[in-house]
C-alpha cells in the first residue's frame, strides 16, 4: 500500500511539471487587421501614451485600454502579443490597427491588411492611462 502511495505521489508530481498544453481559446474577435503610422513628432495615442512605431502596440475601437490582445494572422499562422493604447481602426471593416512593428512581426507590413483573429490574454482592472482622471481616454 505505501509503494502505491509513492507511485501515486511522483505520478502526479511527474504531471504537474509537464508543461501544459495550449489549450485553443475561442476568439474574441475575427476580421481584417492594417496598419499605422502618424506623424514623426510622436503625438499621443489616446491614452496618452507617445505613439511609438517600434512598440508592439495597436489600436482598436472599443477594447480598454492596456489590454493584452493576440493577433493571429489567417494567412500565415503567425501571432504577434500587442497592448491597446489607442482608438481605431475607422475604415470599414477593420478590426484593429497595428503599429509597424507590430504588422513586421507577423509579415503583414508590405500586405498592407490581413484577415486576423483576436484572442484576449489580460484586460486591466484599470484601463492603463497617461491622464490624471479616472476612465478618462482624452477624447
Amino acid at each position: 500500500m505505501r509503494y502505491l502511495s509513492t507511485a501515486i505521489l511522483f505520478a502526479l508530481l511527474f504531471i504537474a511539471i509537464l508543461p501544459a498544453a495550449e489549450i485553443p481559446m475561442q476568439p474574441y474577435e475575427s476580421g481584417i487587421a492594417s496598419w499605422y503610422d502618424s506623424d514623426p513628432d510622436g503625438p499621443r495615442t489616446a491614452n496618452g501614451e507617445r505613439f511609438d512605431p517600434e512598440a508592439l502596440k495597436a489600436a482598436h475601437k472599443s477594447l480598454p485600454f492596456g489590454t493584452i490582445v493576440r493577433v493571429h494572422d489567417l494567412n500565415n499562422g503567425m501571432s504577434v502579443e500587442v497592448m491597446i493604447n489607442d482608438r481605431g481602426p475607422y475604415v470599414d471593416g477593420r478590426i484593429i490597427d497595428l503599429t509597424p512593428a507590430a504588422a513586421r512581426a507577423i509579415d503583414m507590413y508590405e500586405r498592407g491588411i490581413s484577415p486576423v483573429e483576436l484572442h484576449i490574454l489580460h484586460t486591466p482592472r484599470v484601463p492603463v492611462s497617461q491622464y490624471n482622471r479616472p476612465g478618462d481616454t482624452g477624447w
